[in-house]
């Protein structure tokens, strides 16, 4: 008889978030080339590119004087994740959710900060001039909004009146 895993949803979005944001990077890091001005690839032209580029800093180049503290953050704020699920109380889906796709984020650009020194970005959207990201950057953004979702959405109580 197995045990069940608690918070799930949370583990199985950080794993395969992970998984997933890290084959992308693979797979641009060794199908392209860095260069300047960077290697690109339209999918529709003018509107959505895939462009090899690498940031020391954070989301949109902040702190790319110098990012290594960076590398830091990622693992704490990983570290401290992964407590909330081990040792803390079963969550409700949608934190549960939102928190593994944070993690997700987190530790995959954390593990281009400390293996690369700099994270590998790509996804290219050019008809609204969006900065370069890559999917731990979506992960993360997303499980905001799952969080945002939980604390403004419908509560249970709404629900049963």
């Amino acid at each position: 008889m197995t045990m069940p895993i608690k918070n799930f949803l949370f583990w199985a979005a950080a794993v395969l978030g992970v998984v997933f944001d890290q084959i992308t990077k693979m797979a641009i890091a060794q199908n392209m080339t860095l260069t300047d001005p960077p290697q690109t690839i339209p999918l529709w032209a003018g509107v959505f590119h895939i462009t090899y580029v690498t940031n020391k800093g954070a989301a949109f180049s902040w702190f790319s004087e110098d990012g290594s503290w960076l590398r830091w953050l990622s693992l704490g704020v990983s570290l401290a994740l992964a407590a909330l699920a081990i040792w803390g109380a079963r969550l409700p889906r949608w934190e549960q959710l939102g928190y593994g796709l944070i993690m997700a984020g987190a530790v995959g650009n954390g593990i281009d900060r400390f293996m690369l020194g700099e994270v590998i970005d790509f996804l290219d959207f050019r008809l609204i001039r969006f900065p370069i990201f890559n999917f731990a950057d979506v992960f993360i953004n997303l499980g905001i909004l799952c969080l945002l979702f939980v604390a403004f959405g419908p509560s249970s109580s709404d629900k049963k009146s």
